[in-house]
């Protein structure tokens, strides 16, 4: 037996809605975070009531990342990192289930400069303020120096100097809360440099399946290095049991 969810990332609140509504899904994320501290709570408190109405979960979003998603950026001088006393506030008063937080990742590849990382006091703060609330680190991708370079050894002309988050800070973040992490952008890594690879091998192959089945081996093996990296491997039953 499987245990998978469907769940809504980045969602305005239109979107929200019809995810809630379709009967599709078991949880979704209202992104508000652009809004003003209380106009993002308004908006926040009107879709979690609608969803647990539906029996659904809500993930919110307080704070700011920058970097690019979807095509949508936000300035670097316009990121926030969260306010450990709002996020206190903004929990109480939405009802939201759990909270992404803004503390120092961002969105791409392309996401720190020099030795700049994740602001453990910051999460250690706001999880003083929320104890045993879930935290959701968004932009959470490592960007592997090892992937992006045989990506452009097949071919590519990735920036060397891509770089995320370093995996040994995901142990660190675990125990202060964190229990969601998003990671996006290592997985289209892992699909463009097999991609790469499989056609300059192979210049004469057209069939679209091929390179698939060595990507679904690949794949597998990146979600299961991650599940190490993020001590969540092995907890299928105690998931299966909190479900049942």
């Amino acid at each position: 037996d499987s245990i998978f969810a469907v769940h809504l990332d980045h969602g305005d609140e239109e979107t929200c809605y019809s995810c809630i509504d379709s009967g599709f899904y078991s949880s979704v994320m209202i992104d508000a975070s652009h809004h003003v501290l209380d106009e993002n709570i308004a908006i926040t408190k009107r879709v979690v009531e609608r969803a647990h109405d539906a029996g659904l979960s809500v993930e919110a979003e307080l704070g700011m990342l920058g970097g690019v998603e979807e095509d949508i950026q936000v300035d670097e001088k316009h990121a926030m990192l969260t306010d450990p006393d709002e996020a206190a506030e903004f929990v109480e008063r939405s009802g939201c289930d759990s909270l992404a937080v803004a503390i120092g990742t961002s969105h791409g590849a392309y996401k720190f400069s020099g030795s700049q990382g994740l602001h453990f006091d910051r999460i250690a703060e706001i999880q003083r303020r929320l104890p045993n609330f879930p935290l959701v680190m968004h932009g959470s991708s490592s960007v592997p120096a090892e992937e992006v370079a045989r990506i452009n050894a097949a071919g590519g002309t990735m920036d060397p100097s891509a770089k995320g988050v370093d995996e040994d800070e995901f142990a660190r973040a675990v125990p202060l809360g964190v229990t969601k992490v998003n990671i996006d952008t290592d997985g289209r890594l892992v699909w463009t440099r097999v991609h790469r690879e499989f056609f300059r091998d192979a210049p004469d192959a057209f069939d679209f399946r091929k390179p698939g089945e060595v990507f679904v081996q690949a794949y597998a093996d990146f979600i299961a290095h991650k599940n190490e990296k993020l001590q969540s491997a092995g907890q299928l039953e105690t998931v299966r049991k909190a479900v049942s």
